[in-house]
């Protein structure tokens, strides 16, 4: 039987996700796979994410290339998925998240690092919600992989930088963390901390073999956190932060939209049955437009 090509970004912490998933397949499945690297957008342009529109520039070169057959499925950071379905793809399964959280990784705990000093990130959700925390410190833009970015502070260029506590638990640099941020202080990005197993909508088989990946209660909490992004995107271009959990048969989840001076936010929360994600999502980006939230969506945006 030929291994099944799973297509994968060329960063260590792409390979190191896909290298994962492609164990548990062939743990559960007996099939081999062999991992094919792909060069996104997003990881030749210089551009900042957040000029690029973010979401998408990871994804599409994958996407053609499952679309082509020169793969058979791809993985992909959930997050990095564009919010609108394209009917040629199918999301086959969302493994079991890891951690949500965001960590700060320096030598002081945010609290502790002097005025003025300068924090590291190119995510525009988590410089307002530092804002909100530290509006007397420097956020600078940056990019890069986790070594590059690591590598700022550890030559002094920077007093700190936020990466994704999932990304560096895969990489095996915890040890690395000052600090992690609870979602009290830090709301993820949506789906952030999980993964994203692509697909050929028609290859019917292949949509049967990888389904064993996906998670019910991991499917429920980014569909919900998805519906909400989608919902806020008409006219979001502000930070939004979401998190939704899956606690026996209810999903719980939080999001917020932050201006980008961190000063005000709309933060609310909602629940309800795991089968209603999608609503529980879109009703909640309702609720919080009602509430002030397209005001500063449309800050933002002029």
């Amino acid at each position: 039987m030929p291994p099944l090509k799973l297509g994968t970004r060329r960063s260590l912490l792409a390979t190191t996700q896909s290298q994962l998933v492609a164990d548990r397949l062939t743990e559960l499945t007996g099939r081999p796979v062999e991992l094919v690297g792909v060069t996104t957008f997003g990881d030749v342009t210089k551009a900042q994410l957040s000029q690029l529109g973010g979401t998408g520039v990871f994804v599409s070169a994958l996407r053609d290339k499952v679309i082509d057959g020169e793969i058979d499925f791809a993985v992909h950071s959930l997050k990095d998925l564009p919010t609108a379905p394209d009917p040629q793809i199918a999301l086959v399964a969302t493994p079991p998240r890891a951690d949500h959280r965001d960590a700060l990784i320096g030598s002081a705990k945010l609290a502790d690092i002097p005025p003025g000093g300068r924090v590291g990130t190119g995510s525009p959700r988590r410089i307002a919600q530092l804002r909100a925390l530290r509006p007397d410190l420097d956020f600078v833009p940056i990019r890069g992989n986790a070594d590059t970015r690591i590598g700022k502070v550890l030559s002094g260029e920077l007093d700190a930088i936020v990466l994704a506590v999932a990304g560096l638990s895969r990489l095996g640099r915890e040890s690395e963390i000052s600090q992690i941020f609870e979602i009290e202080e830090m709301l993820p990005a949506p789906g952030q901390g999980s993964l994203a197993v692509e697909c050929r909508a028609d290859r019917d088989d292949l949509v049967e073999l990888l389904g064993v990946l996906d998670d019910p209660g991991t499917r429920a909490a980014v569909t919900a956190e998805r519906s909400l992004l989608a919902a806020l995107e008409a006219g979001c271009a502000a930070p939004v932060g979401a998190y939704a959990v899956a606690d026996a048969h209810v999903l719980n989840m939080t999001a917020a939209v932050i201006a980008v001076d961190g000063a005000r936010a709309v933060r609310k929360s909602a629940a309800g049955p795991l089968p209603a994600a999608m609503e529980i999502g879109r009703d909640l980006a309702a609720a919080m437009v009602a509430e002030g939230a397209g005001t500063l969506m449309g800050e933002q945006s002029h």
